[in-house]
């Protein structure tokens, strides 16, 4: 009988870490926007001889790789003609495997901005792209083998900043934020429009569409939880709407908060049973923001020391772990707010977002140092790999291995073979 035993919690075992490494990683922070894999083959360490392969993109970009099965996607552009690059990738070998390309028009960015900063979304039959330029913003469909399924204009942009909304996939649906500067402030003749859109996947028809107040551009990316009633409900942020709770149905506002003074673009985030959004700018005043939800929604704390603005917060249980655009690393209990360690871990500072891979937090830096801390109560510094090239993405995990896009490269790290040897 104990042997009997034994045989099943080794079963689990190994169900258990298939499960974590085949994860699919298919939006923006992979897994519903919370930046986690449980996966054990990512070593805490490692230097380029030591990578799977490291693949020269076509064109630069901030858009972070989104993973299904053998095949990556990410979009890169050309720095001075903003020709768009919308490309897919092998895991096994980093070679592209078609790669399609869309004229484009030069216009502003922010310094740290490019002409392609939207992370794609992915599910098993189609990948989903957005970009935009001052008369268009441009949202497709492609399936897996390349072939354009769909296509919408979706209208003038307008943000002193450029473009940088990603799209995610709900159900049968996909979805897009489209927060836009207010056009008189922005010197535009014509009007904008900021709005929330649901389309059907399969067709790119209309699904339903919610318009938002007009602020300034705001560019965080939806993420879901089940509400009071067990529901799936769509959790946003932007500057004019604050923090709110959209019916993903229809489209209709739950409840909504306004909490946001400044431009928001973290991903909100679901913890110990609050909801968590970033606030700020390049001057500072940054915000983090705990919200109880609900029909009366209410802020339990704010954490304004050291905050982040633009890198969204990642969690291990009730520990959130805030990596702060100047390189300042703040762990707190999520339950109250109360710090449990701060550490400043330098660098150039930080416009990705960090992940959990098990019990590491990885992130990297705007010089491409991957930095490796332990998700902990506890501070400890695991490793620092400088890949030697700006970085304003996200890491990837997805089967066992890891992604990171620089702005010209795309690196592969670990798996089971690197991490059994």
């Amino acid at each position: 009988m104990r042997a009997f035993a034994t045989v099943l919690a080794i079963l689990a075992c190994f169900l258990s870490l298939a499960t974590a490494t085949a994860q699919e990683w298919t939006r923006f922070r992979g897994p519903n926007g919370t930046g986690v894999s449980e996966a054990k083959t990512i070593p805490d360490s490692w230097t380029e001889k030591d990578c799977n392969w490291v693949a020269k993109l076509p064109g630069i970009g901030h858009s972070s790789p989104v993973v299904w099965k053998d095949k990556i996607f990410l979009l890169s552009a050309d720095g001075k003609t903003a020709m768009r690059h919308v490309l897919c990738l092998s895991t096994v070998d980093g070679k592209i495997v078609w790669q399609k390309d869309y004229p484009g028009v030069p216009h502003h960015l922010h310094a740290r901005s490019s002409f392609a900063s939207c992370t794609p979304c992915v599910d098993e039959s189609q990948v989903y792209f957005a970009w935009s330029d001052p008369q268009h913003t441009y949202f497709k469909a492609f399936d897996h083998a390349g072939n354009e399924k769909w296509s919408l204009d979706l209208g003038a942009w307008v943000s002193q900043h450029g473009f940088g909304q990603s799209p995610i996939v709900y159900n049968d649906m996909v979805i897009i934020t489209c927060s836009q500067e207010n056009s008189k402030q922005a010197g535009v003749p014509e009007p904008t429009e900021s709005f929330v859109l649901a389309v059907d996947k399969a067709t790119g028809k209309k699904r339903w569409r919610k318009d938002c107040k007009i602020d300034t551009a705001s560019y965080s990316v939806p993420t879901v939880r089940k509400n009071e009633n067990g529901a799936d409900e769509l959790v946003m942020a932007s500057t004019g709407e604050g923090l709110f709770g959209v019916d993903p149905a229809t489209g209709n506002t739950n409840w909504s908060q306004k909490v946001f003074k400044m431009r928001t673009i973290s991903c909100p985030q679901v913890v110990s049973g609050l909801i968590f959004g970033t606030t700020g700018s390049g001057g500072g005043g940054n915000t983090v923001v705990a919200l109880r939800p609900g029909p009366e929604p209410e802020v339990v704390y704010e954490v304004t020391k050291e905050a982040p603005y633009v890198p969204t917060p990642v969690a291990l249980g009730n520990l959130m772990f805030l990596w702060s655009d100047k390189g300042i690393v703040t762990c707190i209990n999520a339950d109250d707010g109360s710090k449990v360690w701060q550490k400043r871990i330098g660098g150039v500072g930080n416009s990705g977002s960090p992940i959990r891979v098990a019990d590491k937090v990885i992130c990297v830096d705007e010089a491409g140092v991957v930095v490796v801390i332990a998700a902990s109560a506890e501070f400890k510094e695991l490793a620092k790999i400088d890949l030697k090239e700006e970085c304003r993405s996200t890491p990837a995990v997805s089967d066992g291995r890891m992604y990171i896009r620089t702005i010209s490269k795309l690196y592969s790290v670990g798996g089971a073979e690197k991490a059994s040897e």
